[in-house]
C-alpha cells in the first residue's frame, strides 16, 4: 500500500500541494481527477521523486517504507511505476539495450543471485512480448522512442509494464496524444495487464479510458488539494455534468 498523510509541496518558493491524502490499496485501481493545475500530475511527479518539487510537510511510505527516504532508482526497486505525460525521447541509447537494463535490474532486485540476460538470450526471451503487442522486432534496433509514434510510445511503456510487473503504476495521462485506434488499443492492453497483484493509479481528462478500465476508488483535485473522495460513480456524475457543479 502506498499511503500519502498530510503532504505538501513546493516548487519555485510557492507551495504546489496542500495537506493531500490518500490511500492506495495493492488490487484496487484508483483514479485522480482535477481540472488543469489541481496538482495532479505534480502528485505523481513527487511520487516518482522530480528535482523540481521539495517535499515540505508530510509522510509518504510504500509497504511501510518511508518512501520520501528513497532516491529515484530506491522508488523503482520498490516497483514503482511512471507512466510519463509526455514520453521523452532518448537518442544513442538502443531500444533493446533500455529494455535489457531494467529487466536484469528488476530481476536483480527481486533475486539477487539470479544470472543477467545477455544480448542474445535477451531477444529470443523478449519476443513473445513484441508478439503480444504488435510491435515489430525491428524497434529493438532504434533509439528510445525517437520518432516513435505517440501509440508505439505508449506499448513500449506497457512492454515495460510486462517485463518488470511493478506493483503501482501511475499512469498520467497515457491517453494524451492519441488517435481513436491507438487510444482503444492502449486502453485494451492496461485492462489486460490490470490484476490482484498491481495497483492502477489513472490520472485523466479523458474519461472514455475508465470504460476499458476498471476503477475502485476516485480522488478529485482543486486548487493543489483533495475535496472529495468517492467510489467510480463518482467519475461518472463527473463526465456527465462536469467539475463545475461539482465544485460549486
Amino acid at each position: 500500500m502506498i499511503k500519502i498523510k498530510k503532504l505538501k509541496v513546493s516548487a519555485w518558493d510557492k507551495e504546489i500541494l496542500k495537506w493531500v491524502s490518500m490511500d492506495f490499496e495493492l488490487g484496487k485501481n484508483y483514479c485522480l481527477l482535477g481540472t488543469n493545475w489541481s496538482g495532479k500530475s505534480t502528485l505523481s511527479s513527487t511520487l516518482m521523486w522530480s528535482p523540481k518539487y521539495k517535499v515540505t510537510w508530510g509522510d509518504v511510505t510504500i509497504d511501510w517504507k518511508n518512501l520520501l527516504d528513497l532516491n529515484p532508482e530506491e522508488r523503482a526497486a520498490q516497483w514503482l511505476f511512471l507512466s510519463f505525460q509526455n514520453v521523452p525521447e532518448i537518442a544513442w541509447i538502443r531500444l533493446s539495450e533500455y529494455l535489457r537494463t531494467i529487466y536484469n535490474i528488476s530481476l536483480k532486485n527481486a533475486w539477487s543471485d539470479v544470472k543477467e540476460l545477455s544480448p542474445f538470450i535477451f531477444k529470443r526471451f523478449i519476443k513473445k512480448y513484441l508478439t503480444e503487442l504488435s510491435i515489430d522486432e525491428k524497434f529493438l534496433d532504434r533509439d528510445l522512442n525517437v520518432w516513435f509514434s505517440g501509440g508505439e510510445k505508449r506499448k513500449i511503456e506497457i512492454l515495460q509494464m510486462k517485463l518488470i510487473w511493478p506493483k503501482y503504476i501511475i499512469l498520467d495521462e497515457i491517453d494524451s496524444g492519441l488517435d481513436l485506434d491507438a487510444f482503444r488499443k492502449v486502453a485494451e492492453l492496461l485492462q489486460s495487464i490490470s490484476n490482484e497483484t498491481n495497483t492502477l493509479i489513472i490520472i485523466t481528462h479523458y474519461f472514455k479510458i475508465l470504460d476499458y478500465i476498471h476503477t475502485d476508488e476516485v480522488y478529485v483535485l482543486k486548487d493543489w488539494e483533495v475535496i472529495k473522495k468517492g467510489w467510480s460513480s463518482l467519475a461518472k456524475e463527473i463526465s456527465e455534468n462536469g467539475f463545475e457543479n461539482l465544485l460549486d
